[in-house]
């Protein structure tokens, strides 16, 4: 399928059930066709990638080519390069966790190259041989005086760090328990397994991926750990309901272009970037009682904000911003007393025009950001939208 394209399917009852217990995974609306049995329309939502659910593989299509699609991904988790894009190039792989896959195995075959990566570990272990540091109360607690074996905490020079350990978890725990199509990728995966095989494979949870600091020495690793956490962000954790098993690897595009734009105009305006707020608490009554949190706020330094915008990345049929959408903008503007706010959409979703609102005068403006081309061409009209956001900033 592909993203908010509605499509009709002749589904079996395990497919059917299947698509029923899971579609909230991927946003997927499922509905009988009247007057033919077992057909089915189905519409997906914002959620791109694959998903196995039994025996039963579900594959949404992006709208953007996948290269560009990921691209957008290491961009918003900051570690994109113009080389990046050759990354998922792959001929003959045309789903996400296959190009994934090819492409931590591409990266992990040049980093590890240059040799595994070690590092200095602290470990507490009770040993015959004096090493380290000798723990004095875990001796006495634990052993209850007896000298031996001797309770100790000692540096450890080991290949069991974090990079290792995020790269071997997005290899063997989420992208190895994938049906991968390429038999590339499969012998590629058991290939750093097998170079990791001294590594501890952890399970990290989708919110919980720790960030990896680069130095001159561990420089050669930005873009293979990248991979990693872009795979654990997004894949799914496997699940079971009764004996079924649903496991995949999602991008919410909601969530995407939100991340893209607001990280692109921060780089826009590197200069100021620290007035660019993304969801600033903000209150619409006196009382406060009213909770709003705008996608963008544009602050000055005397802490009054000089503009709201919000940003909307869904399927509009008519072309038109909804009026939710408007009505949300025009709270947001209530709030901070300005005269104008914008709402963002990927282009060929809403058309730009701005609306006056009667008798308040304020002006709503819909701004819609192409996004089709590479990514470097969709970052440089970024400029347009900086330049409307803080017209007296010279943008980067």
């Amino acid at each position: 399928m592909q993203e908010y394209t509605s499509s009709e399917y002749r589904l079996s009852a395990v497919q059917l059930e299947a698509l029923l217990q899971e579609g909230h995974r991927l946003h997927l609306s499922v509905e009988p066709v009247r007057g033919v049995k077992g057909r089915y329309k189905l519409l997906p939502g914002s959620k791109v990638g694959a998903l196995e659910i039994g025996d039963v593989s579900v594959l949404i299509a992006p709208k953007i080519d996948i290269p560009e699609l990921l691209s957008m991904v290491c961009y918003a988790l900051g570690f994109y390069e113009p080389q990046v894009r050759r990354l998922f190039d792959f001929k003959g792989a045309d789903t996400l966790p296959d190009i994934l896959a090819l492409a931590l195995i591409d990266a992990a075959r040049r980093t590890f190259g240059q040799g595994l990566l070690r590092g200095y570990l602290t470990e507490e272990d009770a040993l015959y041989t004096v090493r380290g540091r000798i723990q004095f109360g875990e001796q006495i607690r634990r052993q209850y005086g007896i000298p031996l074996p001797v309770a100790l905490q000692f540096d450890e020079f080991t290949e069991d760090i974090l990079a290792n350990r995020l790269v071997k978890a997005a290899a063997a725990a989420r992208l190895g328990r994938m049906t991968l199509r390429s038999s590339d990728a499969r012998r590629g995966l058991g290939w750093i397994a097998a170079i990791l095989e001294n590594v501890s494979l952890l399970e990290f949870g989708r919110g919980k991926v720790p960030e990896v600091r680069f130095d001159r020495l561990n420089e050669h690793y930005r873009h293979v750990v990248g991979l990693a956490r872009l795979i654990l962000l997004h894949s799914e954790f496997e699940s079971r309901r009764g004996d079924v098993r649903a496991t995949g690897f999602l991008i919410d595009m909601n969530v995407l272009f939100q991340a893209f734009v607001t990280r692109a105009l921060r780089e826009k305006l590197a200069g100021e970037s620290g007035r660019l707020r993304a969801e600033k608490e903000t209150f619409l009554d006196v009382d406060e009682g009213i909770r709003m949190y705008p996608d963008l706020g544009w602050w000055e330094p005397d802490g009054t904000c000089s503009f709201v915008g919000d940003i909307k990345y869904k399927n509009i049929s008519n072309h038109s911003a909804p009026n939710a959408d408007l009505y949300q903008l025009l709270a947001y503007t209530t709030a901070h007393d300005l005269p104008r706010g914008m709402l963002i959409y990927a282009k060929g979703e809403a058309e730009e025009r701005t609306y006056t609102v009667r008798f308040a005068g304020k002006q709503l403006e819909v701004f819609a950001l192409d996004l089709s081309g590479t990514l470097d061409e969709i970052i440089d009209r970024v400029d347009v939208l900086a330049r409307k956001i803080a017209p007296d900033l010279v943008v980067q």
